[in-house]
């Protein structure tokens, strides 16, 4: 998938500039399509030459002048077409962690706990921001309420999946962490058993 549809559903939340759009992004989209400030401007550039979204130029003062991008008719009947298609493609994870841990076996055990750690470290991160996204968009709201009255509930489900991946992420690294405490312990020698003078 192009980044295309990802940015016309950024859009959807309302009209933005591309460094507005970027901070979108950064909070509503990151944990399922990541992409760069640089990504989006020439994104948003292709689709305005397409038709799919509007732009204009609106004026500040003491500022720079700013784009900002709509979402046209057009925009909105391809995204939708889009939305009712199913994805060519099942979900494939591509992860160069897990190469590391596939290749783990004769090499130095506290190296691969270094790497799951630093990985929990970034897993923790992520739910903090998320869950703190999640408050914000709930709003002291219950999330059933939310659910029900909410104008627009697609962000916040595509966010309960970027909780609940790196919620499974943290799962992972702690079992990871728990076999490789178990092996160190295997592996370490035991107190030698002096027999009694009976025993002997």
């Amino acid at each position: 998938m192009s980044l295309k549809y990802a940015v016309l559903a950024a859009l959807l939340e309302g009209d933005a500039s591309g460094y507005e759009l970027s901070k979108t992004f950064d909070v509503s989209l990151a944990n399922f399509w990541p992409a760069t400030p640089q990504q989006l401007y020439r994104e948003l550039e292709r689709l305005a030459q397409d038709g799919l979204v509007q732009a204009r130029t609106v004026e500040q003062e003491r500022r720079p002048n700013k784009r900002m991008f709509t979402l046209t008719e057009a925009g909105r009947a391809e995204l939708s077409a889009f939305a009712a298609e199913p994805p060519k493609r099942p979900t494939a994870i591509r992860d160069e962690l897990l190469i590391k841990v596939q290749a783990m076996d004769g090499g130095d055990p506290d190296v691969t706990r270094a790497l799951i750690e630093e990985r929990m470290g970034w897993a923790r991160g992520k739910l903090d921001r998320y869950r703190r996204v999640r408050e914000a968009l709930l709003d002291g709201r219950t999330e059933e309420e939310f659910l029900r009255t909410s104008g627009r509930v697609g962000p916040y489900l595509t966010l309960l999946g970027g909780i609940g991946f790196e919620e499974e992420n943290l799962r992972w690294c702690e079992r990871v962490l728990a076999v490789l405490e178990q092996r160190r312990d295997v592996a370490a020698p035991g107190p030698t058993r002096q027999g009694t003078a009976s025993e002997r």
